[in-house]
């Protein structure tokens, strides 16, 4: 089955979707920081990268994921994040400012998840 990398500082909501994720047969790594999910994507060769904007720093997902890009890295990415409602700001996926595959807000229902991740490793 597809490893999935989620980098998020919250560990509520990483227990959360690794339960749906884990029980709908994916392995699933983590990390809790750009640096630290950069180590851990370049260790682990993940599938899928799951990612939320405001970790340490407010941008740091957008930064994760535009080194990503920049490393030509065909990995899909999943932006998972509450920014909008925390900065009233809205962002989608974008080429160069926020270069993801999907772009979703928190909370995300368990089927909405599963079928996004389904989309993107497909």
């Amino acid at each position: 089955m597809s490893k999935i990398l989620i980098v998020d500082d919250d560990q509520d909501f990483v227990i959360a979707i690794s339960m749906v994720l884990k029980r709908a047969g994916y392995t699933l790594v983590s990390a809790n920081s750009r640096h630290e999910g950069m180590d851990v994507f370049k260790a682990e060769n993940p599938d899928l990268v799951i990612l939320d904007v405001m970790m340490d720093e407010p941008d740091e997902g957008f930064t994760m994921a535009q080194d990503l890009k920049k490393e030509n890295s065909a990995v899909p990415i999943l932006m998972l994040t509450s920014i909008s409602q925390v900065t009233g700001m809205s962002f989608d996926k974008d080429s160069e400012m926020v270069p993801v595959d999907a772009f979703e807000q928190k909370p995300i229902m368990p089927d909405t998840l599963l079928s996004k991740v389904k989309e993107l490793l497909s």
